[in-house]
């Protein structure tokens, strides 16, 4: 790490180094005898989402950022909360009515409705952990159950007891009446039932973690060590950041009270809360928030099936406190702002490159490579093709691209894999190539006769003035409604390329034959 660099960190307002800013400030001399420790959550109820993914990515970057600034060592724990009751069934999920019959049991305890796992939880906890370590994520995974079952909690549990009611007098003021008479920061788990119980409970020795409770009308006395009982999930997220000595944690903005409350709770405990702040949450293309339980939105299986995974990282780099759509119609854009940016990069001055969202996608060790074409090029490409082949696809990418080979570009070579997949179950069913009308049919007709006269060495820039002047002379009010007419009557779409680009991409020959097809319409 240069003193350049470090200077420049110092002063960046990209967020990751805002965030990252916020540790220094904690530790001014440094941190001593632990790592610094950034946390994640994830409630494995539910299938893991993009969301999920996205709070290990954008927590990864403010640590990567905090190494810019320091020296000191840290740890990231993607930390799953599988001991938690199952409150409901999710919608997108099997065997429903299975579930229902564990309801309020710990997710570890639920059979897996997939059948290839020993639990529920199991089952999510291993699709989290596949999908970062996919994108190769530095990361330890903690399992509740298992800190809980182990006795790695019991001392905090302990504390809990002894400071039962001054998180009382934090939690009960924020309940409605009906809540306060019957809450509790300690959730016993049944000895009969085994379902994680939402009842009042009475402390006999703190020390000892011994609590009794009712549970099916008797009065039940039990510790709370070892998996005997688990917290309210305010309470937990507490417990968890002073028990654990966690520095670091981000949440979503749903969660701001929340973390007011667990942050009393924590201090309550004689611990520290971490630092952190609020994202915007996803919605889906109907403006809701996405959920587990709902399964809307995408999965990260979809975004990969037709964008790389530097676009999805490009997608939730941007504005994180800002509300963002999440659905299929983002992905292209998302795919050629991230070449954009990454074209710019090499020569931007130092203080660009701290500010650009590649430098934190790839912690500023930027892969070689360009992209001779933009995706949405490729996509009126394989959109007017119909159901091409990658060869193809290639064969068309050497009018245009000198050199045009996968050995030459493989990352071209792997978007035009994501290309033809999105062409065709998004772009080919949505292609409606109308007729053209009055003035257009004249522009169209000489259109084809200039491109009939140019040479063959002619330039896709040559290409691009002819359309520009039978656009300026062709009767239309303004560029735009010679461009929509293109786009309209060739490639079926309100939305294009640069014309002049696509068509020496597609070449000459085969662009007179989409004028001919249109005037014969």
């Amino acid at each position: 790490m240069t003193d350049e660099l470090r200077t420049a960190a110092l002063e960046s307002k990209a967020w990751p180094y805002e965030e990252a800013r916020k540790l220094l400030k904690r530790y001014p001399s440094g941190k001593t005898g632990a790592p610094v420790l950034f946390e994640t959550g994830y409630g494995p109820s539910g299938l893991p989402h993009i969301g999920t993914f996205n709070e290990v990515l954008r927590t990864t970057m403010v640590r990567n950022a905090f190494h810019a600034l320091s020296d000191t060592p840290t740890r990231l724990i993607a930390f799953s909360d599988d001991m938690d009751g199952l409150r409901k069934v999710p919608d997108n999920v099997p065997n429903g009515d299975m579930l229902r019959e564990h309801l309020g049991k710990p997710l570890t305890q639920i059979p897996d409705p997939f059948g290839t796992h020993s639990s529920f939880a199991a089952h999510n906890n291993a699709i989290l952990r596949e999908f970062l370590d996919r994108y190769g994520f530095d990361y330890e995974f903690a399992s509740s159950t298992e800190y809980y079952t182990s006795g790695r909690f019991d001392e905090a549990l302990k504390g809990v007891l002894r400071h039962f009611q001054g998180i009382q007098d934090v939690m009960l003021p924020t309940l409605r009446a009906e809540r306060r008479a019957t809450y509790s920061p300690v959730l016993p788990i049944s000895p009969t039932s085994g379902i994680v119980l939402q009842v009042p409970i009475e402390v006999i020795d703190a020390e000892a973690g011994l609590i009794a409770f009712e549970d099916e009308g008797q009065r039940i006395e039990q510790s709370v060590l070892g998996g005997k009982a688990k917290l309210q999930w305010k309470v937990d997220w507490a417990m968890r950041w002073v028990a654990l000595g966690v520095d670091y944690e981000m949440a979503g903005k749903d969660l701001i009270d929340s973390v007011t409350q667990s942050s009393k709770i924590a201090r309550v405990l004689g611990g520290r809360p971490p630092e952190g702040f609020n994202y915007e949450m996803f919605l889906d293309e109907n403006g809701e928030k996405i959920s587990k339980s709902k399964g809307n939105g995408l999965s990260l299986d979809q975004w990969l099936t037709y964008g790389p995974q530097e676009s999805l990282a490009f997608y939730a780099y941007r504005e994180p406190k800002k509300a963002k759509s999440l659905h299929m119609g983002v992905i292209p854009r998302a795919v050629d702002e991230y070449w954009q940016f990454r074209g710019n990069y090499a020569a931007q001055d130092l203080k660009q490159k701290l500010g650009n969202p590649v430098h934190h996608i790839h912690d500023g060790k930027l892969p070689e490579g360009e992209l001779p074409v933009t995706f949405g090029l490729l996509l009126n490409l394989v959109g007017v093709m119909g159901d091409a082949s990658k060869a193809q696809v290639w064969g068309y990418l050497a009018n245009y691209v000198p050199d045009a080979s996968a050995e030459s570009y493989p990352e071209l070579d792997k978007l035009i894999d994501h290309a033809l997949a999105y062409g065709r179950d998004f772009v080919a069913p949505t292609l409606n190539r109308r007729a053209p009308v009055a003035h257009e049919v004249a522009a169209l007709e000489r259109l084809d006769a200039e491109l009939a006269a140019l040479p063959a060495e002619a330039s896709a820039e040559d290409i691009q003035n002819i359309v520009y002047e039978i656009g300026k002379t062709g009767g239309f009010e303004n560029l735009r409604d010679w461009f929509k007419a293109l786009y309209e009557t060739l490639l079926g779409s309100e939305q294009g390329p640069r014309m002049g680009s696509f068509i020496a991409l597609y070449g000459v020959a085969n662009s007179r034959k989409l004028i001919a097809e249109a005037l014969a319409r």
